[in-house]
């Protein structure tokens, strides 16, 4: 859960700090196998029932934090097998980018009605009335559900007056919009690689920590050490993510600390996605395409053409915020190394395709940059004031909220065309936005503008951020509220855009 600071939080900020202190010190990586020892100490189990199951599971974290592959459990080898392949400046990820560390799983119930103690064995018994199977039976005076006659229909639920049955899911499984998840023989989660899009919304979701995302910590670190500049260009999702004293005034000194020669915002690439978007709706929605769908979620975008094939050509083909924005920076500075910081596991898997590799040699989330934080010792407290950001507008920030893109293309659609008219419709988790496939299929949205996002609230929601989601909606809308400009039609990159031309 996003802004809850709990031992599954505490452990995870301590391996990618004990990653990037690592890396900053120039610590042989051998002592990768000792790290387990420094992050559980002692004899007594604290999180799990046995402290040696506790740094196995640490171990793998660790290996993963690198971009390394799982070990195998049934052989021998140290943590830091194979390490000397990862710690490479040029190193790229190896599916899959999420997976589980088995041992670690609980093997939750994929999907359970029961009755709870708080189940009064009322004389009106509604829930034995209600269940069409038959599955329920009185028995010492209390409910008692037959597990192979229930087929989960949830009548029960909802007639108990005790509200004494309740539905378990597992939790990992619940948040998959994709239906990818699934038991193995043994009953523990296991991902069908196929149908997974890398949202991370099952990593966040797992209470045992069983679930994790490769990470580039190490290699963007060795980046930062070497001779060749290297810029982080900034979700506009950090509005508030490292807390009330990093301030956006800050993020220019803070980041440079760590290393990095200079930001840039990447909600300029959101003001130029924008327009291109808005240009391919004019240009081609209903005549060529009966609808368009934003591009700037890859998990979003990955699903629509996976589960939608015959509609791929659907989703606008603008080149993401994240891109266009590295390409701005590549254009002046052609030697330099690109760190896409955001909240997003799917942009990791974005920039490991081959034409967005040229581009962007980095991702980092939220969560792994406070890692690095600390290793450094930053203290944003005594950080001076830098120089503002400043070069994108209102609009192009507000992509990192659901219903931001679409209100954006809409807005640069109107300033080209003031009579258009645009019907839009968004959603949000990707469970939601199969429906709206679905009814696009089904020709209910011709002509539509859709826009989806794969995390429930969008981006502010994404796997990789630190702070509560309302609490990121607030910063946000101040963020956006000291823009220097509204709207993404004014920004002054829009000659990049060829087409403006012929317009």
């Amino acid at each position: 859960m996003r802004g809850l600071y709990s031992s599954k939080t505490k452990i995870r900020h301590q391996i990618f700090t004990e990653i990037a202190r690592m890396a900053y010190e120039g610590a042989d990586v051998s002592e990768l196998d000792s790290l387990p020892y420094k992050i559980v100490p002692g004899e007594v189990a604290t999180y799990r029932n046995n402290i040696f199951l506790e740094r196995a599971v640490v171990g793998e974290r660790l290996r993963v934090a690198l971009g390394m592959s799982l070990r195998s459990v049934t052989e021998h080898a140290p943590i830091s097998k194979g390490v000397e392949d990862s710690v490479i400046e040029e190193k790229y990820y190896e599916p899959p980018l999420i997976n589980i560390i088995k041992f670690a799983c609980n093997a939750c119930p994929e999907k359970r009605v029961i009755v709870t103690e708080g189940c009064m064995g009322c004389l009106e018994h509604p829930c034995r009335e209600v269940c069409p199977k038959g599955a329920i039976s009185m028995v010492d005076g209390k409910s008692v559900i037959d597990q192979d006659k229930c087929i989960k229909c949830g009548r029960c639920i909802d007639a108990c007056p005790y509200d004494a049955i309740i539905k378990q899911e597992r939790p990992c499984s619940k948040a998959c919009g994709m239906n990818a998840i699934h038991s193995d023989e043994m009953g523990r989660a296991e991902i069908d690689q196929e149908k997974c899009v890398s949202c991370g919304m099952c990593l966040v979701s797992c209470p045992f920590s069983a679930i994790v995302d490769k990470g580039q910590i190490y290699q963007t670190i060795m980046a930062l050490k070497s001779e060749t500049p290297v810029y982080a260009i900034l979700a506009p999702a950090i509005a508030g993510q490292f807390g009330p004293q990093l301030t956006p005034d800050k993020l220019r000194p803070a980041f440079q600390a760590l290393g990095f020669t200079d930001i840039r915002e990447v909600a300029v690439g959101a003001d130029l996605c924008t327009i291109e978007e808005a240009m391919d709706f004019m240009e081609e929605v209903p005549e060529k395409r009966p609808f368009m769908g934003t591009s700037c979620c890859p998990s979003w975008s990955v699903m629509a053409k996976k589960l939608y094939p015959e509609y791929a050509e659907c989703i606008s083909m603008a080149l993401t915020p994240m891109v266009l924005t590295a390409r701005l920076i590549k254009e002046k500075h052609p030697e330099c190394k690109i760190v896409f910081v955001g909240p997003c596991a799917s942009k990791k898997l974005e920039a490991s395709r081959r034409h967005v590799r040229s581009y962007v040699d980095f991702v980092l989330t939220f969560e792994e940059v406070s890692g690095m934080f600390e290793a450094k010792g930053v203290d944003f407290a005594s950080l001076p004031a830098g120089e503002p950001l400043g070069q994108a507008s209102a609009d192009g920030r507000g992509f990192a909220a659901g219903g931001g893109v679409a209100a954006a293309v809409v807005k640069a659609i109107k300033r080209m065309d003031p009579d258009r008219e645009v019907k839009v419709q968004s959603a949000a988790g990707l469970a939601e936005c199969k429906k709206m496939m679905a009814l696009a299929k089904a020709g209910k949205y011709d002509g539509y503008l859709l826009e989806g996002m794969a995390c429930p609230g969008g981006c502010i929601a994404g796997a990789g951020t630190i702070q509560p989601i309302a609490k990121s909606e607030v910063s946000l809308k101040k963020m956006m509220g000291e823009a220097a400009f509204e709207e993404s039609s004014d920004t002054k990159y829009k000659h990049r855009i060829k087409r403006l031309e012929n317009l």
